[in-house]
């Protein structure tokens, strides 16, 4: 539902960790404002090509055709004058020069809805998604469910080893963890001994 009225802009976003449908949630919004006849711009940047080059993707398969850019800068310069709600997804590859153009195209009349983390992989603020709420005049966190316990989570586990701040990754390297699971930066792994193939086997018979 359209909160402002015509010619008015506004800023929305959706977050949370990777794994709780923060993509989806954007696709449906965009096709909602398509369905309204609405001119539609979407963004993603180029860094992301897990699951395609020319849409953005949700882990769940659902797909809405996209435009990548490498930068913030970009995005202005491929809008088209007439586009009255721009989408872009994962925000946080953005970094702080998307907070500036977010509030240039609201202050121009246009709907803005943007989606990406708001924690990284050591539990911090991701820019730029704290000052974008900041400034949104509508939120939704959304949550994924821990794959360790089951409980809501909240945060994005990496399991892969860089300190990085921006690793491209899906399932595999990145896991959604709760407040209880989850382990800031990489998780410390535990040593197991394996018996080698040919090697000495000891039974309580021995």
């Amino acid at each position: 539902m359209d909160m402002m009225t015509a010619n008015t802009g506004w800023i929305e976003v959706v977050c949370g960790p990777m794994f709780s449908g923060k993509s989806e949630e954007l696709i449906r919004r965009l096709r909602r404002a398509r369905i309204a006849r609405k001119r539609v711009q979407v963004f993603k940047p180029v860094l992301d090509d897990r699951y395609s080059l020319t849409e953005i993707v949700s882990h769940g398969a659902i797909r809405m055709p996209s435009e990548t850019v490498q930068d913030a800068a970009e995005i202005l310069k491929k809008l088209d004058w007439r586009t009255e709600v721009v989408g872009v997804d994962e925000a946080n590859f953005f970094g702080t020069p998307l907070i500036d153009l977010a509030q240039q195209l609201a202050d121009s009349g246009k709907q803005v809805i943007i989606a990406g983390l708001d924690t990284d992989f050591m539990g911090r603020p991701f820019a730029p998604m704290p000052e974008l709420l900041a400034l949104a005049e509508s939120i939704a966190k959304t949550l994924a469910i821990c794959m360790r316990c089951g409980n809501p989570a909240k945060h994005t586990q990496r399991l892969v080893e860089s300190t990085d701040l921006i690793v491209v990754g899906a399932a595999g390297m990145y896991e959604a963890r709760c407040r209880r699971c989850f382990e800031p930066g990489v998780p410390k792994q535990e040593s197991f001994e394996f018996l080698r193939p040919g090697a000495a086997r000891t039974t309580a018979a021995d």
